[in-house]
């Protein structure tokens, strides 16, 4: 068993905290995932196999606040002679056999600065905490689900039995207690970091610089500009493709960005129907 060897950092009250997942390390364990259930008391049932990867848990819901997707990439190989091998016809090519690749990563909320989740909750259920972090608080939940379809990254589900909306608080109550979150202190390859969210920015920056010294010139950072569409994420991932491979909006942006301009509009269109109104009431006395 791979020894668990962590540095990760302990967050002050005021600092904000993040997430570094290196999905080039990832080793597709679920340790992640099993930490995450037994810590916050999900649903432990295991689901099924998708039938086209070893991914049984399919997607970030109420009951799965992590999810390793997994990826598979057939990669030619042209120094083999396909009559060398014997192969499925899936992975032969006129170049030769194909080799399979596995691309991995853990999924989580991404704790948005520019969160749109917080800006239509009508209860004030889901807040910013003093790590700037979001989380649902489940006794003020209403249940109206209008957080779901709000998410750019569809992180967020409605638990079946409560009916509240729920997600990943980072482990809001063990950072409380100076304790890294419960994936990443399970994580036996450090592929998920935790820490100081600008200290998670340069250990993924100079991650990025390693691989693409080695040569992997496809890997890429995302969630780390603060510039982004959802003012900057508190999760930053190193990626070995593009974002959509991993099932991720390439372009996210928060879905309630146009809303002040739209109110505006409405107040405006409103004000000249109401004068119209006005002036035709008032002419016809005339």
């Amino acid at each position: 068993m791979i020894p668990v060897q962590h540095d990760d950092l302990t967050v002050a009250p005021g600092e904000r905290a993040g997430f570094f997942t290196d999905t080039s390390v990832c080793i597709g364990c679920k340790a992640c995932e099993v930490a995450c259930k037994e810590w916050n008391s999900l649903d432990s049932i295991v689901g099924e196999l998708t039938g086209d990867s070893y991914d049984n848990t399919g997607a970030l819901t109420a009951q799965n606040w992590r999810h390793v997707t997994f990826i598979e990439q057939a990669q030619h190989r042209q120094q083999v002679s396909p009559a060398d091998v014997t192969l499925p016809d899936a992975l032969m090519s006129p170049d030769g056999p194909a080799s399979v690749v596995w691309l991995m990563s853990s999924d989580v909320c991404k704790h948005c600065t520019e969160a749109a989740c917080l800006d239509v909750c009508p209860t004030g259920s889901l807040v910013k905490t003093e790590f700037d972090t979001v989380v649902v608080q489940p006794d003020i939940c209403n249940g109206c689900g209008y957080c779901v379809p709000a998410c750019p990254f569809g992180v967020i589900g409605r638990d079946e039995a409560s009916g509240n909306a729920a997600k990943c608080t980072l482990c809001y109550d063990r950072l409380k207690g100076d304790q890294v979150p419960a994936c990443a202190h399970a994580c036996p390859t450090d592929s998920i970091q935790f820490g100081p969210l600008d200290e998670m920015r340069r250990r993924a920056h100079a991650r990025l610089g390693e691989l693409h010294e080695g040569g992997d010139e496809r890997a890429r950072l995302y969630g780390e500009n603060p510039d982004d569409g959802v003012g900057g994420a508190g999760a930053v991932f190193l990626l070995r493709d593009a974002p959509e491979v991993y099932g991720l909006p390439p372009a996210p942006v928060t879905t309630t960005r146009d809303l002040p301009g739209m109110w505006r509009t409405a107040a405006t269109a409103g004000i000249a129907l109401l004068g119209g109104l006005a002036a035709v009431t008032f002419g016809s006395r005339r």
